[in-house]
């Protein structure tokens, strides 16, 4: 069937935030004097949100009596410097006026958070048709749930429908939801073929031929 959808996941596939994430992290470690993280080892922990930044940095479990406010210090800052590094991956500013001039849908499925989610998607200025978060629902990725009610919004088929995401997660919530899938290999983590994703891309620009076909 015809492609008109595109959905992507957020962080790691469609805008590289990693940058100001691990400034966040590096940040309050520095306030409790403790060394910074290197950049590279950050990086893949991203896709699994800000308590995997906390049991990393402070080598620690959630069981730290000071965990839950270690946590909510990184999302002070990150919150605050949201843009301040984030930025579309290249080549998607290009594909996504292309994916609009085909008259095309495209939309973002993440487990991040609604208020993070929004906030950087206003300081960004990106206007995407459905944007559907972590806590939107009461089931996230790799549960169906998030990708089969972006499709519902749009009113949309999900044999219609990509789904381009960096995690193993992504893929086997585009595989539950029966919708076709899309392994970005440029993102944070390092994608593995028993995934069982339906292709995989190097660079944005891949996506083109589903745009023009």
């Amino acid at each position: 069937m015809p492609i008109n959808t595109i959905l992507f996941d957020l962080d790691g596939t469609l805008i590289d935030t990693a940058p100001d994430l691990a400034y966040a992290l590096n940040s309050v470690l520095k306030r409790h004097n403790l060394a910074e993280k290197p950049y590279e080892k950050i990086k893949p922990l991203v896709a699994f949100g800000s308590k995997e930044l906390v049991k990393f940095g402070f080598g620690c479990d959630e069981f730290a009596p000071e965990f839950s406010a270690w946590n909510q210090e990184i999302l002070q800052i990150y919150k605050a410097n949201i843009a301040k590094n984030s930025a579309l991956f290249a080549g998607f500013e290009a594909l996504l006026k292309n994916i609009k001039s085909q008259k095309m849908f495209w939309g973002i499925v993440t487990n991040k958070p609604e208020n993070l989610t929004h906030l950087l998607l206003q300081k960004l200025g990106l206007k995407p048709d459905v944007v559907v978060c972590g806590d939107t629902l009461e089931f996230n990725k790799p549960h169906p749930a998030p990708l089969l009610y972006a499709c519902a919004q749009l009113a949309v088929l999900p044999q219609n429908c990509l789904f381009v995401g960096d995690d193993k997660n992504d893929i086997l919530a585009g595989k539950n939801a029966q919708i076709t899938t899309v392994a970005a290999a440029y993102g944070y983590g390092k994608v593995e073929q028993n995934w069982g994703y339906d292709f995989i891309i190097n660079k944005p620009e891949e996506l083109e031929k589903w745009i023009l076909d």
